[in-house]
């Protein structure tokens, strides 16, 4: 049985932003969820349980027999271990995809000390601007094909709590017992990519920027098919 792409979105995002490939892959035949964590950051922490429980939901939709490959953008990666403990579905595998990822031991912190600095003086009441805000207008207008995609994608955006990025999410041992890879978009993440090769994964290269699946959704969407059937 071929798996469900199960095509998660950093929380910092939303959905729009794999919705592209998730048409590439429904056009060939594949099985595609794109769960929404948009509310991820509401409420009080912790907030890891919150996305464990909006992929749960959307997949109640999925036979409970029928395999999921997890595909990670960005801070996605570190819940994957969380998601992949929270399922009963059987694992087809998983994809980061320019994705942070999961501490080798102990819990995974969602940002460094040094993001963080940069992150608490944009903090008002607590609560940060979109994304898409903390950065120049160089460093965003080249993440987006057209005019129309970057205004769904940056209307969609949440503003998270300063604690989202403050906590720590567990990593359950044995998550990844099953075939892991790494598809690598943008200079950044060179290292998470290498680091990703050295513990044994697999790991392909599409560059661009960092929202690149929606400038190439076809060709993200291909990468997909080939790491997930290399078994």
């Amino acid at each position: 049985m071929r798996p469900t792409f199960v095509l998660l979105h950093s929380p910092s995002v939303g959905p729009s932003t794999w919705r592209p490939v998730a048409r590439h892959l429904a056009a060939t035949g594949h099985r595609v969820r794109v769960p929404s964590l948009l509310r991820a950051g509401v409420g009080a922490p912790p907030f890891w349980p919150r996305v464990v429980e909006a992929v749960r939901d959307d997949l109640r939709q999925v036979p409970a027999d029928s395999p999921v490959t997890l595909v990670a953008h960005s801070n996605a990666g570190l819940f994957l271990p969380v998601i992949r403990a929270g399922l009963d579905h059987p694992p087809g595998g998983a994809v980061f995809v320019d994705a942070a990822l999961p501490a080798r031991t102990g819990p995974s912190p969602v940002a460094t000390p040094e993001v963080l600095a940069f992150l608490r003086p944009m903090a008002v009441n607590g609560r940060l601007p979109r994304w898409t805000d903390w950065w120049d207008e160089a460093d965003i207008a080249p993440m987006f094909p057209d005019p129309e995609v970057r205004r769904t994608v940056v209307e969609e955006q949440p503003t998270l709590p300063l604690a989202y990025y403050e906590q720590h999410i567990p990593v359950p041992d044995g998550w990844d017992g099953h075939p892991c890879s790494y598809v690598l978009f943008s200079p950044p993440y060179g290292g998470l990519a290498a680091e990703a090769r050295a513990r044994g994964w697999r790991v392909a290269h599409l560059p661009g920027t960092h929202l690149h699946q929606l400038v190439d959704p076809a060709g993200t969407a291909r990468h997909l098919v080939d790491l997930a059937s290399a078994r």
